[in-house]
Parts: C-alpha cells; sequence; structure tokens
C-alpha cells in the first residue's frame, strides 16, 4: 500500500459495523468460584502454618497470644489493601484487550490476575523498604507498641476507605498516591502530638522523590504513548492496527498476540510494583508482633556476617574519624534519632553514630551469628542496624558533611551489610501477597474498566491505542521497579489511553478528563487527613 493510501485508510477508513460494547456482565461459573475461595483459605493457612514455623525455629515460649491476634488483625487488613489494590489499578491493564474483543473480560481479568501473582513473586523489595522508609524513625523503632499499630491501622484503613470510595464513583485513582498520603498523614499527626513541627515528622527528600515519581508518571504516559502511536503510524503501514474492532469480531491474530502480549507486560510490572507496598508493611507488622522471628534475616548466610564484621570495622575508623576531638557520655542513641528526625549535623553526630556503630558490631561479635542473638535481644539489635542505617543513608546526603568519595563508598557497603540484615522478605509474605494481589484482580474490574474503555475517549478504542498505551506502561512501571520508585499503573494508562486519544484526533470526553483530574488532586491531602485523623482516634484507644 502506498504512503498516500495508507494515510487516507487511516484517517478515513471505510464504513464497517461499529465496534459492539464487550459483555462486562457474564459472571464467573460456579467451579471458578470454588477454586477463588478454595485458594483464599489455602493461602490463608499458609501464613498461618508460615509463622507458627519461623516462631518454632526461634525457640521462643509463647507466654501470650494477645500478639498473635493483633498480628492476624493486621495481616487481614494489609492482606485487605492488597485486594482491594488488585481490583482497583489491575483495572487498567485489562481494558484495552477487553474493549479490543482481543479476549473476554472474564478470561482477561483471570489472566491479568495470574501475572500480578507472579508479578509479586518476582519481584526485588526495593520499593517496600522505599516506602516503609517515609514513616517516622521513633514509630518505626516502636513498631510493637500502641503507637506502632496505631500507625499501621490508621494508614492501612485510610488507604482502603479512600479506594474503595474512588472505585465505587468508578475512577481510576492510584493506590500507590493514596499509600504515600497515608503514610504523611501519620507522620505529621505523630509529629503534632509529640510537640514538634508536623513537617518534621516526614522524611521530605524522600517524599518528594517518590512524589516526582507518581506526579510525571502521567505525563511521562500521556506524552510517551501519543508519541508512540504517531511513531507506529510512521513505521507500521497497516490499516487494521489503527481500526477500531468490528462489531464484536476479533482483531487479526498478530495484533491480538501483541494486546495480549502489553496486557501481560503492565500485569507483571503492576504485581512487581504495586505488591511490594503491601510487603513493606507486613514486615513492620511482623516485625512489631513477633520480633524473635523477623527482627533480623536469621538466613543470613555465615559469610555475609563475617562480611559485615569488615565493613562495620571500616565504617567505624571512618566516621570516628570525623567525630575526633569530641565525646559522648551515656546512650548514643537519642543523638542519633534526632539527627535523623532534624537533619542538622551538631559536634554530637559524629560521635555518637560512632559509639552506635561499634556498639552494633561488638553484638554481632558477642553472638558470632544472627541465628545466635537470644530472643530478649534481638528488637534491640535490630533497632539499632536500622537506626544505623537510616542515619548513614542521611548522612551521604547532607550537604553539611565532608567526606569524600572514597569514605562514602566504605558508608555504602556498610549500610548494605546493615540492610540485609533488618530488610528482607521472607518467601511466604510475597506469596501471600500475590495471591491477594491476583485473586483482588478478579473481583470488582468493572467499573474502572468501563471508565478507561469507554469514557475517556470519544471514540473506540483502537488496536493501536491499546497498545501503545500499555506498551509505555509496562515500560514506566518496570523502570520504577528497577529503581526503587512506586509509581501509579491508574496514573501512567488511564493518561496513556487519553494521550493517544489526541494523537489521534479522537478528542477527549472532558468531564471524565476533569473527574480523573479532581480525584488525582484531591488523593494526597484526603488520605493525609484521613490517616491523621484515625491515627489521633487510635492512639488513644490502644
Amino acid at each position: 500500500m502506498t504512503d498516500v493510501a495508507f494515510d487516507r485508510a487511516v484517517a478515513d477508513p471505510a464504513p464497517i459495523q461499529p465496534a459492539s460494547r464487550p459483555n462486562l456482565d457474564k459472571g464467573f461459573n460456579p467451579l471458578t468460584m470454588i477454586l477463588f475461595f478454595g485458594i483464599l483459605a489455602t493461602g490463608l493457612l499458609f501464613v498461618a502454618y508460615s509463622i507458627y514455623v519461623d516462631v518454632n525455629a526461634t525457640g521462643a515460649r509463647v507466654t501470650t497470644y494477645l500478639p498473635y491476634i493483633l498480628l492476624f488483625v493486621a495481616l487481614l487488613i494489609a492482606l485487605g489493601f492488597e485486594f482491594v489494590n488488585g481490583f482497583h489499578d489491575t483495572a487498567n491493564a485489562v481494558a484495552t484487550v477487553i474493549y479490543t474483543h482481543s479476549l473476554p473480560a472474564e478470561v482477561a481479568v483471570m489472566w491479568s490476575g495470574f501475572f500480578n501473582f507472579l508479578g509479586v513473586l518476582m519481584s526485588s523489595g526495593a520499593v517496600a523498604f522505599g516506602i516503609v522508609s517515609l514513616l517516622p524513625v521513633e514509630l518505626i523503632l516502636q513498631v510493637g507498641s500502641s503507637a506502632g499499630f496505631a500507625m499501621v491501622f490508621a494508614l492501612l484503613i485510610a488507604a482502603i476507605l479512600w479506594n474503595l470510595g474512588t472505585w465505587f464513583f468508578g475512577l481510576p485513582a492510584s493506590s500507590s498516591h493514596t499509600l504515600i498520603g497515608s503514610i504523611i498523614g501519620v507522620g505529621i499527626a505523630n509529629a503534632v502530638m509529640r510537640g514538634r513541627d508536623g513537617t518534621s515528622g516526614v522524611d521530605w527528600s524522600k517524599a518528594t522523590e517518590i512524589g516526582y515519581a507518581l506526579l510525571l508518571s502521567p505525563l511521562v504516559g500521556f506524552i510517551c504513548a501519543a508519541v508512540l502511536l504517531l511513531a507506529l503510524k510512521f513505521i507500521v503501514r497497516n490499516p487494521a492496527l489503527y481500526a477500531a474492532p468490528e462489531g464484536n469480531k476479533a482483531p487479526p491474530l498478530w495484533i491480538r498476540g501483541l494486546l495480549i502480549a502489553t496486557c501481560t507486560g503492565v500485569s507483571f510490572a503492576h504485581g512487581s510494583n504495586d505488591g511490594q507496598k503491601g510487603m513493606g508493611l507486613i514486615m513492620l507488622i511482623l516485625i512489631g508482633t513477633v520480633p524473635t522471628a523477623y527482627a533480623l534475616n536469621r538466613a543470613l548466610p555465615e559469610s555475609q556476617v563475617v562480611q559485615f564484621q569488615k565493613t562495620s570495622d571500616a565504617a567505624s575508623r571512618v566516621i570516628a574519624a570525623k567525630g575526633a576531638g569530641h565525646s559522648i557520655i551515656g546512650d548514643p542513641r537519642p543523638a542519633v534519632t534526632q539527627y535523623i528526625a532534624l537533619h542538622h549535623i551538631n559536634e554530637g553526630t559524629y560521635p555518637s553514630l560512632a559509639a552506635l556503630v561499634k556498639d552494633v558490631g561488638d553484638q554481632v561479635a558477642r553472638y558470632g551469628s544472627l541465628t545466635k542473638v537470644p530472643a530478649e535481644a534481638v528488637g534491640n539489635t535490630r533497632n539499632d542496624m536500622y537506626l544505623t542505617s537510616e542515619a548513614i543513608r542521611f548522612l551521604m546526603k547532607d550537604r553539611e558533611n565532608d567526606l569524600n568519595k572514597e569514605e562514602i563508598a566504605t558508608l555504602n557497603a556498610y549500610k548494605g551489610s546493615l540492610d540485609a540484615a533488618t530488610k528482607f522478605i521472607p518467601t511466604w509474605v510475597k506469596i501471600a501477597v500475590a495471591i491477594a494481589l491476583g485473586l483482588g484482580t478478579m473481583i470488582g474490574w468493572k467499573r474502572i474498566v468501563v471508565t478507561v474503555g469507554e469514557k475517556i475517549g470519544k471514540t473506540h478504542l483502537t488496536y493501536a491505542q491499546g497498545a501503545s498505551a500499555e506498551l509505555v506502561a509496562a515500560a514506566t512501571i518496570g523502570a520504577a521497579d528497577v529503581f526503587g520508585l512506586p509509581v501509579s499503573t491508574t496514573h501512567v494508562l488511564s493518561s496513556g489511553v487519553a494521550g493517544t486519544m489526541a494523537a489521534n484526533g479522537s478528542g477527549l470526553q472532558w468531564s471524565t478528563i476533569r473527574n480523573l483530574l479532581m480525584a488525582w488532586v484531591l488523593t494526597l491531602p484526603c488520605a493525609i487527613a484521613l490517616s491523621a485523623t484515625l491515627y489521633v482516634i487510635f492512639s488513644r484507644i490502644f
């Protein structure tokens, strides 16, 4: 086909039967529902059994069941967040294959759920602890206290409530955005309740870094999807790719394969990124309720413990040299905690940190292995390691420090050893989150699918538009996963669809775009206010 003929075919396609609305009302057969609830029950039993095995392996005696009751409730809420996240966010991944008739709706959601499951299992864990680092350090160190439980319950319940509200109105708001807002709300409320400035309750440098990722991802989705569609039109001169489905007819096989592949990529990327947010919070819950089993990585091999001693000695020399001429009396932890909260180096910062590094090294040397740390000392050792890691993280970013490249490399190596001992995710946690997210994909997806498939553009979604939006979404989320940044599947994909509509000259439904923008703008302040309020209430209850 000549270029002129192609351009004419794309701009003025021959009259065909209008695309039909896909069948979104066909339910799952009873066997599928039995399988659904069977997997759900099996997952819960697997979680309970895994916790029993891990606790039993520590040899600690169970003297009260109250922590396990709180653990069960907190895990249900955390997994409930991931379940809601599944049907709230993953609907974006299946909208394109459903509205191009590439897959029936019921098949598409099960397919997407399976690849969400795989994405969670194969995730790196970097995003999980990026989210956790936003929380106030004093609450993380006391996560097993009443304030710690108030924090976990407040931020999770606030995120679930806002997600359910936006889902009810069919608005594809961001679960990532919601969770970040909930964490910031808890941090602000905690600081105010302790008599400090509300801005001191949040790691704003990390929040800004994550905020940029969340705010820029819709622009990336819109622009890149639009550019990709225009590039496809220039490179792939096949009018069939740029046409809307004809009636209920499935697309040509090669186009169908492309769309299913992009849906698979988005689903996998969503699982690998969004699933980690729940993992980080679940680890906080486990550390707070069952520290003997989960405060330290008891699976760390002996070789890494030996390496820890080497990096600890090197870091201790660097920090002690910076603090030469100053000394401290008493416990160094308050001074280090204050530095993390205020991000201000004073004459006590380096000597206090040097003392804490030496203390951590002495503890590990005394026991010889993390598996030999006594049950009563596990929590304190873990807190010291975490406190030291966070202080070094801020110190390396602090413009007031006088560290050279070699010293920064030494501290980075030591921080890596600390993180290996404290920032880990057991396999069963990944499996539990994978099940929750995967099963959530199969429930309640219709409202968001209709918005993405019918209410963003004025014309029916074409094959090329669906593929462009999903390719950009998968690539963006995958890149964010590598760099440990949480981005919104919802923002990237829905803005990508809008970008392809604009590039194609199809027109946008501005009432929907306005509602989407309003939801995106209101998500952060509403989540902050909701979680802050719940934190104050729960702090008085627990």
